[in-house]
C-alpha cells in the first residue's frame, strides 16, 4: 500500500512540468548535503575483515532517514519540496547503489564469493530493516 507521502515522493521524481526555481534549490541543497556526508563516511576504506562497510553504512543510515521521513512527511503533511530535499536529494545522494555495485563487482572479480554474499545480503537486508526501523521510530516519536 502506497502512503500519501510515498505518492508525493514518487510524483516529485516523475514531474511532467519543468521544475521551478525554488524546487531546484531544495533538490540541489539536499543533494549536496547527502553527497558530502556520503563522501565523509566512505572516504576512508572501512573494512570489516574483507567486507567493505562504508557503503553499507551510508545505505543503512540513508534507508533509516528515508523511513523516518516517509512517516513524518505524511503526519506533518509536508509540502512536496521537502520530498525533493530529503527523499530525492539528500537520501538519493547519500545512499549509493552504484558504489554498492562497484564494491560487489570487485569482490566478485576477486573471487571473494563469501564476502560478496555477505555484502549483498547486508546492504539489502539491513537497508530494508533500517527503513522499517526509521518508520517505526518516527511513528513512535510523532504519536
Amino acid at each position: 500500500m502506497i502512503t500519501a507521502s510515498e505518492a508525493r515522493i514518487n510524483s516529485a521524481r516523475r514531474r511532467k512540468e519543468p521544475m521551478k526555481g525554488l524546487e531546484l534549490v531544495f533538490l540541489a541543497a539536499g543533494s549536496v548535503l547527502g553527497a558530502l556526508l556520503r563522501y565523509k563516511i566512505t572516504e576512508p576504506p572501512l573494512l570489516l575483515g574483507t567486507i567493505p562497510v562504508g557503503v553499507l553504512a551510508v545505505n543503512v543510515v540513508g534507508a533509516f532517514i528515508l523511513g523516518m521521513f516517509v512517516v513524518l512527511s505524511q503526519q506533518w503533511n509536508l509540502d512536496g519540496r521537502y520530498s525533493l530535499f530529503a527523499a530525492v536529494g539528500f537520501c538519493g545522494s547519500l545512499t549509493t547503489m552504484s558504489a554498492f555495485a562497484l564494491d560487489s563487482s570487485d569482490l566478485l572479480e576477486g573471487g571473494r564469493y563469501g564476502a560478496l554474499a555477505v555484502t549483498v545480503m547486508a546492504n539489502v537486508g539491513l537497508s530494508i530493516a533500517a527503513l522499517l526501523g526509521g518508520k517505526h521510530v518516527a511513528g513512535a516519536v510523532s504519536s
